[in-house]
Order: structure tokens, then C-alpha cells, then sequence
């Protein structure tokens, strides 16, 4: 494979991965789920995440991550939507790839850690824009919610990762 044919293969698979994450975030914004917590949602754009961090690496899965974010932010819920999307977004990515980085974390483990920290970082932020550290009274709501929600993800991610050939899991 040439230079320019790998290339292109990396925008493709970055392309395609990144739609896969705006239409599972699409299908979370239309469907109500409601887990009779406010702000509480299932995450499943997280999947694609996670298969790209083990997948495609840390810059490519970080790029997919963002961009999803973004459009996400834009098409579903505003301006808002994506402060505490990206504050939770890049939070729970940092602690992600360092959890993966020691080789001591399941891909469960590590996803169970970037729910906690997604939650985290949309609690910090809201914290800050409302300048109220009472809100952190709801921690431990969030902080059990992210810990179901990445315990589904990483079996999800890791079931998605047993079935992809070989020459899809190195990038």
C-alpha cells in the first residue's frame, strides 16, 4: 500500500468513524430514555471512542471525539451542549488513554473511568457557569450513573473489538 492509498484509508475509517458517533448521538438525542435522572444518558457514541483508542490510536480516536462533539453540539442541543460535552468529553479522553497507557485496565475498566470523568467534567462546568458548589451534591448520582453507563459501554466496546478481523484493529 503506497503512501497516498494509506492515506487515504486513515480519512475514510476517520470519516466513517465519526459518522458512526454522530448518528449513535443522534439516535440517543431523538430516543427518550430517561433513567429518571436529569442529564443522565446512556453515552453510546462512546463505543466508537473506545474502538478507536485501542483501534486507531490516541490522535485519530481524539479526532473523532471532537468532531462529533462538535457537529453533535450544533445539530442537537446548542452552544451549551457542546461546552459540557467537550468539558466532559476531553476530561474522560485524558483519563482514558493514560488507564489504557498502564496496561493495568480492561477496556471495561478504562471505559467505566471515562464515565465517571465525562460526568465530572459536565459537573465542573456547570459548576463554574452557575457559580454554585452545591451542585456537586449531585456527584454521587452522576458518579453511580457513570460507572453503569461505562460498564455497559466497555462490554459493548470490547465485544465490537473481539469481532473486527485483524487487519481492522491495527491502524
Amino acid at each position: 500500500m503506497t503512501s497516498t492509498q494509506s492515506q487515504s484509508r486513515r480519512i475514510a475509517t476517520i470519516a466513517l468513524m465519526t459518522t458512526l458517533a454522530l448518528i449513535f448521538s443522534y439516535v440517543e438525542a431523538i430516543l427518550p430514555l430517561n433513567f429518571g435522572i436529569p442529564g443522565v444518558k446512556l453515552g453510546i457514541a462512546n463505543i466508537v471512542v473506545l474502538v478507536a483508542i485501542y483501534t486507531m490510536g490516541p490522535r485519530y480516536a481524539f479526532t473523532i471525539n471532537m468532531i462529533r462533539i462538535f457537529l453533535a453540539g450544533f445539530l442537537f442541543s446548542g452552544v451549551f451542549g457542546i461546552l459540557y460535552s467537550l468539558a466532559g468529553g476531553i476530561l474522560s479522553f485524558i483519563v482514558m488513554l493514560a488507564l489504557k497507557k498502564t496496561g493495568k485496565f480492561s477496556i471495561i475498566g478504562v471505559s467505566v473511568a471515562g464515565g465517571t470523568m465525562h460526568n465530572l467534567g459536565q459537573l465542573l462546568t456547570a459548576t463554574a457557569i452557575v457559580e454554585n458548589l452545591t451542585m456537586f451534591v449531585y456527584f454521587p448520582v452522576l458518579l453511580f450513573s457513570g460507572i453503569v453507563t461505562g460498564i455497559l459501554i466497555g462490554i459493548a466496546a470490547y465485544a465490537i473489538l473481539r469481532k473486527l478481523p485483524k487487519s481492522l484493529q491495527t491502524f
